[in-house]
């Protein structure tokens, strides 16, 4: 395939936009190579400005659940924006929004819309402080929470990628307020509280981790931090910024009968508009302003064309449940495929799904968090990704992110893709 007008696109970006991108992970430094722009999208697909189609397998990041350019969802946001585009002031689609994510995700009263995953999760960190008048979270070595400051303590994905999870700019002091526990490890986790007692306000942690690679969380690991969180007076915050709408109508919750004291959203409860949200029992969300003492605002939170998008696309999961065990036998399907041929080449990996994630690490261990992930063969995962990418086929550009599976994809896509992780795989 020939990349000429991408290139021509990045050589123009890079004179005034730092790295020539407006995130990290879209600049190929994990992999090499340079980004591909893309023009346009429809169902699975995209179509780079060099005029080639790649069927997607990050879908966004995660939020194209039911394909690129969605009728329903793209109807949404033109009619809306004939209306305007932005007011200031509350609308009747904030309301509807919040009833029916309300309604569909277990153990929340109310919900909070903002503008993005890094927005919702740094505002819950602060709701819980201000709830436990305690100063102290636990996070997950690898697990992603956004770029605010408390969370970029190995991060995992960028963070990772570009060797700054304790990233320049974060303050001492900020830093000594969060705990770094390890994924997978109750017992890990269970030291950190006994040593810092009474001082936990919150554990945050992506209940099924997306950004060190897909790894679900072993049996037993979420209901034992449930547990010590209990035990301990602690807020369990779930970031199902990936997992929310997505792994189950009621999220990782509904998946794993597992209740967190506050859950984060983004990407599909905004439809592919920028969203997030965080929602907890009422007692909690109460704290927040202009009820409570803990302050959060925003002037394009709850924006109507956002609302309109994530309205409609929540309405679609909600009226077909059946998509969820779609996407998982897809998701299943593809799995079988690629371990089937990687092992007659003679590949060593190891492959993590659930529901609709997916990644493939090129380790034999077992990945259960992120030192384990962190072990695998990053240059055959670039030669993967490119080999990958020349068959029209796109994967994140990095080892450690999870593949994104939509109910746009046909077994026939799916059957072109293991051909050619077959193919890519004979050159190892």
């Amino acid at each position: 395939m020939l990349y000429q007008r991408s290139s021509q696109l990045f050589a123009e970006a890079e004179k005034v936009i730092p790295g020539g991108v407006n995130s990290p992970v879209r600049a190929f430094k994990a992999v090499g190579g340079t980004p591909i722009f893309v023009k346009s999208a429809k169902g699975a697909y995209l179509y780079d400005e060099d005029g080639n189609r790649l069927i997607d397998y990050i879908n966004s990041w995660g939020p194209m659940i039911l394909g690129h350019a969605y009728e329903p969802v793209v109807q949404a946001v033109i009619e809306k924006a004939k209306l305007g585009t932005s007011f200031g002031m509350p609308t009747e689609l904030e309301t509807q929004i919040a009833a029916l994510a309300v309604a569909m995700v277990p153990n929340i009263d109310k919900i909070r819309f903002v503008n993005s995953g890094t927005e919702a999760c740094m505002s819950a960190v602060r709701l819980a402080r201000g709830f436990t008048k305690r100063d102290k979270i636990i996070k997950f070595a690898g697990c992603y929470h956004g770029h605010s400051d408390s969370f970029l303590i190995q991060a995992g994905s960028g963070a990772i990628t570009f060797g700054s999870p304790n990233s320049p700019g974060v303050t001492a002091g900020t830093a000594k307020d969060t705990l770094l526990a390890q994924y997978n490890d109750l017992e890990n986790v269970a030291t950190l509280i006994k040593a810092n007692k009474n001082e936990i306000a919150a554990i945050i942690v992506e209940p099924v981790a997306g950004n060190m690679g897909c790894i679900p969380p072993n049996k037993g690991f979420l209901e034992g931090l449930r547990q010590l969180c209990t035990d301990n007076g602690i807020l369990l915050i779930f970031d199902e910024v990936m997992t929310g709408f997505r792994l189950a109508a009621g999220g990782v919750q509904e998946l794993f009968n597992v209740t967190a004291d506050i859950v984060c959203f983004g990407k599909v409860i905004g439809g592919g508009l920028p969203v997030g949200a965080f929602a907890a029992r009422a007692e909690i969300m109460n704290y927040l302003s202009p009820l409570g003492p803990v302050y959060q605002a925003g002037t394009l939170s709850g924006n109507p064309l956002a609302m309109a998008a994530g309205l409609a696309m929540l309405q679609a999961l909600n009226s077909d449940r059946s998509i969820f065990q779609r996407l998982e036998e897809k998701t299943a399907y593809l799995a079988a495929g690629i371990d089937k041929v990687l092992k007659a080449n003679n590949v060593v990996f190891t492959i993590n799904s659930i529901g609709s994630m997916i990644s493939v690490h090129f380790d034999a261990a077992v990945v259960v968090d992120f030192q384990t992930a962190a072990k695998g063969d990053n240059e055959t995962f670039k030669k993967f990704f490119h080999g990958l990418l020349q068959e029209g086929i796109y994967i994140a550009p990095s080892a450690y992110e999870t593949w994104f599976i939509t109910d746009a994809l046909t077994y026939e896509d799916l059957d072109f893709t293991i051909r050619a992780i077959d193919k890519v795989s004979k050159t190892f």
